[in-house]
């Protein structure tokens, strides 16, 4: 797991060193092992390394390919390469690594860019064929792992983080009109390639891209998840079996590959539990296990110890429970939203950084239950989606949306209100499922777009802060092509993700499966209250805010006058989405770019 960049010159120059360096500095956190740079020509390309496998300074970045010349930067896991390498072996070439990254390149070698679709993993790399003067990038099926760009006339740059596009400069920092109409309907998430900046994009999920010298560029999807072939033919016994028998191979994958411990994020729900329950089946000795908790709120119990404490004694694991007090999520808050990509309103994004803080002191990989309640329908809002009577945007947006269009006139200056553009892309989603089936195109929305750009990516951003890989076996891609035939009877039955409560019948202690779905709690960050609605009024009063002029005046103070009355169908605090994306704007744009005027003009995105 790594933080990559790179720029390839479009005006026939050759990339300044210093602004692969200014990328590469900013990148230090996702890996603190190893720093490197590779120029040539029109390109040039900066990775920082955390090791995980093939710890030798054989398996650094970039990584060049002597034989070929084609050199890479490369973050995330490959979890079939000792396959692929035994493969390639066979073909003809030789390694003198032992890590996932040489594959790549040889794999690119022997196929050309149908290459990406033999790698299962979370990945996002860029590869530089010198022969063809083409830069190749490519990110996994699911978007585990991020990859950002920006270009101009003169340049195209890539990177892990926006916060190190950012620091290159050249960047139109002007809010895209459709991405802040994404940002407050969709909790948050701006499906790819928009972001909320009008100049700084991401590759979306499944996709590769080829940039040329000469400017000339293409996107390609290299997979596609289907919604229209549900298997009614299974019993509820063969689909355990075979969902189980998936899910425990990938659970062994991301343990076997890896030469340091393993470590798991342990809330105590369903989905951390049978983790834990999978890896002691498989034999592992001595897990280690780690939960957060926060403080207390009178509507919401801050911590989950309850049932974490309860899986650990069952396992007889290596548990390490952590307190964190309010005074030290207000603390560290604001360098938590330093080192979000794009504003995330999740209030688990604090519970994370915090998290992942601790738990890098004694691990650099953990597994995470991430993405299993949007493969087996665990939400509590799909029934109630489900119990709708027609297949149209409106029954997806009365249960979801954190504010209608409508309301969106209230929330913003007039001059940022147009389209319903989170309505327009809702509807192209859903079509995009190509079934008849509601549930089932909501549940291909929700992993193929919705999960990419709220949960994974908050694991991803919150965990690399502090150098400590989280891999999600949830959505390894076979699981999930499999959990997409499932009926969705399987999927919303005993409350949420039925089938799994079924296969975890025989791991867990009854009281984990048979409890009321939790969420990660920060509760201050809900119930906003004394220090955070202090906290919260003086970023929306600030001379940056004001001058920025995004949000009607009198929305924001009938937001701080009555907090916990504007609360979100996701049960999400709207006061804290305005707080938060400003937050985001001052920490990030406004600190990395202090030349650019604070009020850019605003642009709309078609």
């Amino acid at each position: 797991m790594c933080g990559i960049c790179g720029e390839l010159r479009l005006d026939g120059t050759a990339p300044a060193p210093q602004t692969i360096q200014d990328m590469v500095q900013v990148l230090q956190r996702r890996g603190p092992d190893h720093e490197g740079s590779y120029f040539s020509g029109a390109v040039g390309l900066g990775h920082r390394r955390l090791a995980v496998i093939d710890l030798s300074a054989q398996a650094n970045q970039p990584m060049i390919d002597t034989d070929t010349g084609m050199a890479i930067v490369f973050n995330g896991t490959i979890y079939n390469y000792p396959e692929l390498r035994r493969q390639l072996t066979g073909l003809g070439h030789t390694f003198r690594s032992t890590g996932d990254t040489e594959v790549i390149l040889k794999a690119y070698a022997q196929w050309g860019p149908s290459s990406v679709s033999r790698l299962a993993g979370m990945f996002a790399f860029a590869l530089w064929d010198a022969a063809s003067q083409e830069l190749f990038l490519a990110r996994d099926r699911l978007g585990i792992k991020p990859l950002y760009y920006a270009r101009d006339k003169g340049f195209f740059r890539f990177a892990s983080t926006s916060q190190a596009l950012l620091a290159a400069g050249d960047v139109d920092t002007s809010l895209d009109r459709s991405g802040l109409h994404h940002f407050l309907s969709l909790h948050g998430v701006v499906p790819a390639p928009g972001t909320i900046l009008q100049g700084l994009k991401k590759l979306p999920p499944g996709h590769t891209m080829r940039v040329r010298g000469t400017g000339d560029s293409k996107v390609e999807r290299y997979w596609r998840l289907r919604a229209d072939q549900v298997d009614t033919g299974k019993s509820e016994q063969e689909w355990c079996h075979d969902i189980e028998r998936v899910l425990q191979q990938a659970v062994e994958k991301r343990l076997r590959i890896a030469d340091i411990p393993v470590g798991v994020l342990l809330s105590g729900g369903l989905d951390s539990s049978l983790l834990v329950g999978l890896l002691d089946r498989s034999g592992v000795q001595d897990i280690r296990t780690y939960s957060a908790g926060f403080e207390d709120q009178p509507e919401e119990r801050g911590n989950e110890f309850e049932y974490s404490d309860a899986v650990a004694r069952f396992f007889g694991t290596r548990h390490h429970r952590i307190c964190i007090d309010n005074r030290m999520v207000l603390e560290r808050l604001p360098m938590a939203v330093e080192h979000m990509a794009e504003p995330m309103v999740g209030q688990d994004a604090i519970a994370f950084y915090l998290l992942a803080e601790q738990v890098s002191q004694h691990v650099s990989v953990v597994l995470s239950g991430q993405g299993a309640d949007e493969v087996f329908g665990g939400y509590f809002w799909y029934p109630r989606m489900q119990a709708e009577e027609s297949f149209s945007v409106d029954s997806f947006a009365r249960h979801y949306f954190d504010r209608s269009h409508a309301e969106m006139k209230d929330t913003l200056c007039r001059d940022l209100v147009s389209r319903d553009f989170a309505s327009d892309s809702v509807r192209r989603l859903l079509g995009e499922a190509d079934t008849d089936d509601f549930i089932c195109a909501v549940l291909h929305m929700d992993v193929t777009t919705l999960m990419v750009d709220d949960p994974v990516k908050r694991v991803d951003n919150m965990t690399m802060a502090h150098g400590l890989e989280a891999r999600v076996p949830f959505l390894d891609h076979d699981l999930v092509e499999l959990a997409m035939r499932l009926p969705a009877g399987y999927k919303l039955g005993s409350g949420g993700k039925h089938i799994l409560k079924k296969i975890a019948s025989s791991l867990l202690p009854p009281k984990v499966i048979d409890r009321e779905k939790g969420y990660f709690p920060v509760p201050a960050l809900k119930y906003v209250r004394t220090g955070f609605r202090q906290f919260m009024h003086d970023i929306l009063h600030s001379d940056a805010c004001i001058r920025r002029g995004i949000f009607r005046r009198e929305y924001v103070d009938a937001l701080l006058a009555e907090p916990e009355r504007f609360m979100t169908p996701l049960r999400g605090s709207k006061l804290w989405h305005l707080a938060l994306l400003e937050l985001w704007l001052q920490r990030n744009v406004d600190r990395c770019l202090a030349s650019v005027p604070p009020h850019s003009t605003i642009e709309a995105s078609f």
